[in-house]
């Protein structure tokens, strides 16, 4: 109006934004800042891993969404106005989670996030400094979001079950984690057979069945098997 008013004219400036691929560290350097935390931080970072929550949705965890005996964690309030999730996880994770004091409805605690995550970048900066990794400055608590996304892609191939895992309710918001990380070889193990039983116990952990030679049948899967579920 005031341009109008005046007689002047305005010509509105384009914008191209340059879309970015999100950094994804690696499985050595997630556990390595995790290994290096605290109880309490060391116990968010490996909620944050194996369920690959939202940090906010991590903080607001209740402990009526802990089911101790089934290993199962239920989220009913995420964030984004994305769905609610339910995952089983490692009773390595419940065991750290109950460790912590109970003095509050909130897994850990009625403090704000700040404080976490000022707690976390103290962290990465003097372990990148210790391991002289600069890569670990640029681990937020989002990575470990993309982490599990890209890794649970590329090992299943489902990119359902990696929309699912993360509560998407449009496909498209998925479809980026199918194109950030691709496996090596090296991150695979590797299992041999000769029998109808040993074929089934591989199949039963979760291994796929490669090629046979000389009647030994070859078997991979991902590493990220044996250590998580989804």
């Amino acid at each position: 109006m005031f341009m109008k008013f005046n007689g002047l004219s305005w010509e509105k400036p384009r914008c191209v934004v340059t879309a970015k691929l999100p950094f994804i560290p690696t499985e050595q350097e997630i556990d390595a800042l995790i290994s290096a935390s605290g109880k309490k931080l060391s116990t968010f970072l490996l909620l944050l891993k194996e369920t690959a929550m939202r940090r906010g949705e991590a903080k607001r965890l209740q402990w009526t969404n802990v089911d101790n005996e089934r290993n199962i964690i239920t989220l009913n309030a995420p964030e984004k106005h994305s769905n609610p999730r339910m995952w089983k996880v490692a009773p390595r994770l419940i065991s750290m989670l109950n460790a912590l004091q109970k003095n509050s409805q909130m897994v850990f605690g009625n403090s704000k996030i700040d404080s976490m995550k000022s707690m976390f970048l103290n962290l990465r900066k003097k372990l990148a400094i210790k391991l002289q990794n600069p890569r670990l400055k640029e681990i937020k608590f989002l990575s470990f979001r993309y982490w599990k996304g890209t890794m649970i892609y590329h090992q299943t191939k489902n990119i359902l079950l990696v929309k699912k895992l993360l509560g998407h309710k449009r496909i498209e918001n998925t479809m980026k984690y199918a194109q950030l990380i691709h496996f090596k070889e090296d991150e695979y193990d590797v299992a041999t057979s000769i029998t109808i039983e040993e074929d089934q116990e591989l199949l039963k952990t979760e291994f796929e069945y490669v090629t046979e030679r000389k009647g030994i049948k070859s078997y991979r899967r991902p590493k990220i098997h044996a250590k998580y579920n989804v």
